[in-house]
């Protein structure tokens, strides 16, 4: 049976009764009334499956995999797969390199030389002539060498030792072939400029520091997306929890739709009210699509925060929020929070980084305006070797070779290891601009720029103040709020009852119990609205302490 014939048929039943017995009509009670609509409705849901007059925007969605989530897993899967905190984690890591970067100066240098070398003197002079006109010199050359800058005091050193082998068709040659050694030492220190701090060593200071702001940032970058979770997740708990609400004022618009079309068919209610009854359940049906659009915008922000991307599992599944926000008023310590503001929070910490960055890059400036004086020490042992040749007359030049005595390399490196032909300086180089130079203008910068970044902290530190103060006093407000709203539901409840009590025995109005059943909606959303807020305020209170990962058992293991 359908609805319309059910209501029809108990119409008809009614009218016989009433041409029956007139007087028991006019008397019927309104419990009568109400065991009626029962019945109808009864008879309705089992008679009818689908309502036909069910708009298209209440049918299921597309069925997707469903995917119950609390809120400590959003934390987990935001900390395993946010895209904003995957790209803050390669900060430190390039901040890595760039301190191996600076630190490679300080690695030691080796150094080679190997080649043959051929010269034909001009002949010039008697020292130019060898055996059938112009001297020939054939040489190689093999070298090997260390050099190294020193990471504490600006020096540097170098040690290498040079080989040769040589023949020569000289006629003045003594040795031939001629093997030749040397060891080469050699060291610079500077006394006054360079000394404390140089240029490497103050870059090197400020990549550290940089380093050290990477993984504040990567706290930071951590606390904020957290942070960032928890509110979408609640903004998502308190969509789904409207579309209820909605979906609890349809239901009551509809029902008193029903009610009132009996009510008009049993003669007991005018038609317009049917209308106004029906412009009311419209009005909730299109609450409750809005209701559903809120929820799946909040839906896709809290995906956006905790899946790695399009290819994600998550991306596609349809989001089930399991926690639900309780309230439980919290005691608030300002002057706590201030001062767990002031040791904790990320930005002033960044901002002290960046006054001793600025302190190092003074202490540098300060540094050049000192003259230059370097100590240059060099020490250089040589040794010789190789066949002799005796000449009939040792001090005529070009005198013929009476008779040779053989020797190679061994005798070079005898003489050198005996220091047989030592050679050495050692000097003080000194240098210093007249008059003003660019390093004065350069360090008064350094200091105009301390000071800014110096007076850029403390005002930091007093914007914290005056926000975590602000946030502070949002919470104990918002905890106000809550019971105030809580409140408010308890009484619209109680006066949509009331309403709806006068108005089934004829006390009340129709208007009155839809306006009733709006008062309910809102002072419901109200509710729904202030636990949010109160939640949202304690996340951000939390945040701008910066005690976030703490409340949430996150620990961040700092690079050694």
């Amino acid at each position: 049976m359908t609805r319309t014939g059910t209501i029809w048929t108990l119409t008809a039943a009614l009218a016989c009764a009433t041409l029956a017995t007139p007087a028991r009509a006019q008397q019927l009670s309104e419990t009568r009334i109400r065991e009626l609509i029962k019945q109808a409705a009864e008879r309705t849901v089992i008679g009818v499956a689908v309502d036909p007059q069910q708009p298209a925007s209440a049918a299921p969605a597309a069925s997707r995999p469903v995917v119950r989530l609390t809120l400590e897993e959003a934390v987990k899967l935001a900390l395993d797969r946010n895209l904003d905190i995957a790209v803050q984690r390669l900060n430190p890591e390039i901040s890595d390199i760039a301190v191996l970067s600076v630190k490679s100066v300080y690695n030691p240098t080796l150094t080679s030389t190997f080649g043959p070398q051929s010269t034909t003197q001009l002949p010039t002079s008697q020292l130019q002539l060898g055996t059938g006109g112009a001297a020939v010199t054939e040489t190689v050359t093999y070298n090997g060498g260390v050099a190294q800058s020193i990471p504490w005091g600006g020096g540097s050193f170098s040690a290498a030792l040079n080989n040769f082998r040589r023949t020569s068709t000289s006629n003045n040659s003594l040795f031939d072939p001629q093997f030749q050694s040397a060891w080469s030492f050699a060291y610079t220190q500077p006394l006054m400029r360079n000394f404390r701090i140089d240029s490497t060593r103050q870059r090197l200071q400020v990549t550290r520091l940089n380093r050290e702001i990477s993984d504040v940032q990567l706290r930071a970058t951590m606390t904020n997306t957290l942070s960032n979770v928890r509110n979408a997740y609640w903004d998502y708990v308190f969509a789904v929890q409207s579309v209820d609400v909605a979906q609890r004022s349809v239901n009551l618009a509809e029902q008193l739709v029903k009610d009132n079309q009996t009510r008009v068919e049993v003669g007991t209610m005018a038609p317009i009210d049917v209308v106004q009854a029906q412009s009311q359940s419209a009005t909730q049906r299109q609450n409750l699509v809005v209701a559903q659009g809120t929820m799946r915008a909040a839906e896709l922000a809290l995906k956006r925060l905790i899946v790695s991307g399009t290819a994600d599992p998550n991306w596609n599944v349809q989001i089930d929020p399991t926690d639900r926000p309780d309230f439980r008023a919290e005691a608030i310590d300002v002057e706590a929070a201030v001062r767990r503001a002031l040791s904790e929070r990320t930005d002033l910490e960044i901002a002290k980084h960046n006054v001793q960055a600025n302190d190092v890059t003074l202490k540098y400036l300060r540094d050049q305006l000192k003259p230059q004086a370097d100590v240059a020490v060099n020490y250089v042992p040589q040794g010789v070797g190789g066949t002799q040749l005796i000449r009939s007359s040792s001090g005529t030049l070009g005198s013929s070779v009476t008779s040779t005595v053989p020797g190679g390399i061994t005798d070079a490196f005898s003489s050198l290891f005996h220091n047989t032909y030592p050679q050495w300086t050692a000097q003080v180089n000194f240098s210093y601009p007249l008059g003003t130079s660019s390093q004065e203008a350069n360090v008064a910068r350094a200091r105009v720029q301390l000071s800014q970044v110096q007076a850029q902290m403390k005002q930091i530190e007093l914007q914290i103040a005056t926000d975590v103060t602000n946030a502070a006093i949002n919470v104990q407000s918002g905890a106000e709020r809550v019971q105030a709203a809580q409140a408010a539901r308890e009484l619209a409840q109680k006066q949509l009852e009331a309403e709806t009590s006068k108005f089934e025995v004829g006390m009340s109005t129709n208007y009155n119990v839809i306006q009733s059943q709006r008062d309910l909606a809102t002072a419901q959303n109200n509710e729904l609205q202030s636990i949010l807020n109160y939640r949202k305020a304690l996340v951000e209170l939390e945040r701008l302490q910066q005690t976030t990962l703490q409340s949430l058992n996150i620990s961040i293991l700092a690079a050694q």
